[in-house]
């Protein structure tokens, strides 16, 4: 692993999106319209309190899934990760150098979001609003991972797309964000324990719900961390040079 290929790539990859103006939108802008979309939609302040920190991390991860798969893909299909890995460098490397440049994009999207929802939205939150901030960022960093990793299985970008109905959208409904995870059958229940979105919005409803850092809240950081790592390094392990 090199530290100096990592920040080339992330500093190349944050050059490309500077000037893409419609994939900045689309990571800044959409989440936060949603967020204003959700808040009108409910129209009562306390639906939104309950509701809006869970989404608040959903979001995010959503549209760095989508953004991070697609961006993946497109380099492999152009041949650009062919050329680069013909150099001295490892998959980690570029993994990792991606992950550091739509990270940095991911703080801003976070600022954003947070700042619209808890000044001119009104969201009222028990917890720290850090503690927000980093809930928020590791969800779009999972999101970014995730994209890494399930675009080693695509070979289109419409492809790549269709993952997300696949394999997001599934985690929505059993993450407990609509019926509470205990109320769900046996199996059920045993499938969302092992998603990470699971502990995204366990961590968001405890933040809702108690003003300190409880126990549960550190567990859901630590596991929503691991899976973003583990993410990460089965990307590296799946990552192929270019699509056939």
């Amino acid at each position: 692993m090199s530290i100096t290929v990592t920040l080339a790539t992330a500093r190349r990859i944050l050059s490309q999106l500077r000037h893409d103006h419609r994939t900045l939108a689309l990571i800044v802008v959409v989440p936060s319209l949603l967020m204003v979309l959700l808040r009108y939609v409910m129209n009562r302040p306390e639906a939104f309190d309950r509701f809006g920190p869970m989404l608040l991390g959903v979001f995010p991860l959503v549209v760095m899934f989508i953004v991070t798969s697609v961006a993946t893909l497109r380099e492999r299909t152009s041949g650009t990760l062919e050329r680069l890995m013909t150099m001295p460098l490892g998959k980690l490397d570029l993994l990792l150098g991606y992950a550091l440049a739509f990270g940095v994009t991911a703080l801003v999207q976070v600022a954003v979001v947070a700042t619209i929802s808890l000044t001119w939205l009104g969201l009222d939150l028990r917890g720290s609003v850090w503690t927000l901030v980093i809930l928020t960022l590791l969800a779009a960093l999972l999101g970014v991972a995730l994209g890494l990793f399930t675009s080693a299985f695509a070979r289109t970008e419409f492809q790549a797309v269709q993952f997300m109905p696949a394999f997001i959208l599934p985690q929505v409904l059993l993450a407990g964000l609509f019926v509470p995870r205990d109320q769900m059958s046996t199996v059920l229940r045993w499938i969302a324990d092992v998603l990470p979105l699971s502990y995204l919005v366990g961590a968001m409803r405890e933040l809702t719900g108690h003003s300190g850092l409880t126990g549960t809240l550190g567990r859901d950081i630590a596991v929503i961390a691991g899976c973003t790592v583990l993410a990460l390094l089965l990307g590296a392990a799946t990552l192929r040079r270019r699509t056939p």
